[in-house]
């Protein structure tokens, strides 16, 4: 899709790692204080183990999986992505993606991220700022064109 609405644009690189910051700071909020009354300063930060029990797999592997999933289908966007009016959508429809794009665009970053973060990069010059977990999932992220919030005096 060309974005031929005139209303929005494709989001860049460094709104998009604004919103990733969000997000990752509200998974901390959340996860850290658990991860603390059920393993202890001592394991969280002292362990060899990468995975320190069921609790720690739960909370730090399947729980970012399927909130992420859950607010792509049905609010196109993470809260972080919320929070500066971002949305991920359909490349070709501008429609919210479907459950399956969602599950591959979650897969894939890993793609982006093995070599060097450059697929993360790859959105400061690509023309519709797609990452390559937005390309494998044939997404794009975009927001409001000359998005300013209107503050007004009296």
């Amino acid at each position: 899709m060309e974005l031929k609405n005139e209303e929005y644009e494709y989001a860049g690189f460094w709104i998009r790692v604004g919103a990733s910051i969000i997000d990752m700071i509200l998974l901390i909020v959340i996860i850290m204080p658990i991860m603390f009354i059920v393993y202890g300063e001592e394991q969280i930060f002292y362990s060899d183990k990468i995975i320190l029990g069921s609790v720690d797999f739960l909370l730090n592997y399947i729980f970012p999986f399927f909130a992420t999933i859950i607010f792509w289908i049905y609010k196109s966007a993470t809260p972080g992505k919320m929070m500066l009016h971002l949305k991920v959508v359909d490349e070709e429809t501008g429609n919210k993606l479907t459950i399956g794009q969602s599950i591959g665009r979650y897969f894939a970053y890993i793609i982006s991220i093995i070599p060097l973060l450059i697929g993360f990069i790859w959105v400061a010059w690509d023309k519709k700022k797609q990452s390559w977990h937005d390309k494998l999932a044939k997404s794009v992220v975009i927001r409001k064109k000359n998005r300013v919030d209107k503050v007004e005096f009296k």
